[in-house]
C-alpha cells in the first residue's frame, strides 16, 4: 500500500490518499510491462502497406526484344525488377501485426506500470467546479501550482470520467494528454514525466483494476 498526498487547485496539501495495487514481482516485472507495451505498439499498426510483384504490375505481355543477335541483354519481360516500372522484390505486403496476450496478465502489467510511477504521481481533489467554462489559462496555472511545467513535461491527466470543460481547457496545451481512469495504457503511463490525477480518478482505479 502506498500513501499519496492529495493537493487542491491552489497546490496545497489537504489530505492523502492510498493506493493499493497487486503488482509483478520485482524479478519478473520489467518483463511482463515490455510484453504489454510491445504488444500495444504492434497492435496499434494498421500493416496496410502494400507494394506489387512483378506478376502484379500491369504491362510486360510481350518480349521487349528476340533472345540473341541483338548484343543487349536477354529480357523477357519490361516488367522485371531490374526494370523502371517493374514489379518489387520482397516489397511489404498488408499483414496483421496484432500480439495476443491473456486479460490477467495485461492487467498485471498496467497495474506494474501504475504503481512504478509513484514517484512521479500527482493526486489533485477533483476540479471539475473550478473550470465553469473552457480556460486553458486557469488549468495551466493550476498544474504549475501542483509542479509541473507544461512547457518542458509531457503530462497525463487522469480523471474519473470525461469532464466536457476540463477536456475543452486542456486540449490547446501541447504536451498534455487526457484520459479517463478506465482506458489507462502502459504507454501513455511509461512516456509522461508527470501524472496528475484525481482523488476521484484514484477509487476508480482502485476499483477497476485492483484486483
Amino acid at each position: 500500500m502506498v500513501d499519496c498526498a492529495v493537493k487542491d487547485w491552489e497546490g496545497r496539501d489537504v489530505g492523502s490518499t492510498s493506493l493499493d495495487l497487486k503488482v509483478a514481482a520485482e524479478q519478473s516485472a520489467s518483463h511482463v510491462v515490455h510484453r504489454a507495451l510491445v504488444r500495444q505498439l504492434a497492435n496499434a499498426r494498421q500493416g496496410t502497406v502494400s507494394t506489387k510483384t512483378r506478376a502484379e504490375v500491369s504491362g510486360g505481355g510481350r518480349k521487349p526484344w528476340r533472345q540473341k543477335g541483338t548484343g543487349r541483354a536477354r529480357a523477357g519481360s519490361n516488367r522485371s525488377p531490374l526494370w523502371r516500372g517493374g514489379g518489387v522484390i520482397f516489397g511489404p505486403k498488408p499483414r496483421d501485426y496484432s500480439l495476443k496476450m491473456n486479460r490477467k496478465e495485461r492487467r498485471l502489467a498496467l497495474r506494474t506500470a501504475f504503481q512504478s510511477r509513484i514517484d512521479d504521481l500527482i493526486v489533485v481533489q477533483d476540479f471539475a467546479d473550478k473550470l465553469p467554462r473552457p480556460k486553458t489559462k486557469d488549468l495551466v496555472n493550476a498544474l504549475k501550482g501542483w509542479g509541473v511545467d507544461t512547457a518542458e513535461s509531457k503530462v497525463l491527466l487522469i480523471l474519473a470520467e470525461r469532464n466536457e470543460m476540463i477536456y475543452l481547457s486542456a486540449r490547446n496545451i501541447e504536451k498534455l494528454r487526457l484520459i479517463s481512469a478506465s482506458n489507462l495504457n502502459v504507454f501513455d503511463l511509461l512516456v509522461a514525466d508527470y501524472i496528475v490525477v484525481t482523488a476521484s480518478a484514484i477509487e476508480k482505479i482502485q476499483e477497476v483494476y485492483g484486483g
